[in-house]
């Protein structure tokens, strides 16, 4: 695994993952992202479009962006898999450390609009380049 790669991309403030519709079109969307040992995680409403078309086709591109969505890097192969509670709860634990007050009231306000189980956490694996 590119160890340098995880670190650049969990490094920025932002992570353009870009899934698949049904029909193969491409949706790119910025995310907040944090390192998780060898993976990186991702935090989302557990109702959005990104969720259900991962679970459908769990291969995407990631790549750094601004907050707009604008690639500031080259997109690289990934796969994506909605985690478990445990891992989701660890996840906003870590992204309320790296974007402070922010993410906190992020996580907060999603929590009391939504509900406790609003929001789950997406493990993002590089896929390894082969050649």
């Amino acid at each position: 695994m590119n160890d340098a790669l995880l670190e650049q991309l969990s490094a920025g403030k932002y992570m353009l993952v870009t899934s698949y519709r049904k029909n193969g079109t491409p949706v790119a969307t910025p995310v907040w992202v944090v390192r998780d040992g060898d993976t990186l995680g991702v935090q989302t409403q557990a109702d959005s479009w990104k969720v259900k078309r991962i679970r459908a086709r769990g291969d995407i591109l990631v790549g750094p962006c601004d907050l707009r969505g604008n690639p500031s890097g080259d997109p690289v192969p990934a796969t994506a898999e909605i985690t478990d509670a445990a891992t989701s709860a660890r996840y906003r634990s870590l992204i309320a450390r790296k974007y402070g007050i922010i993410g906190r009231l992020m996580i907060l306000n999603s929590r009391l609009r939504r509900g406790a189980d609003a929001t789950l956490g997406i493990r993002v694996r590089l896929t390894p380049v082969t050649g």
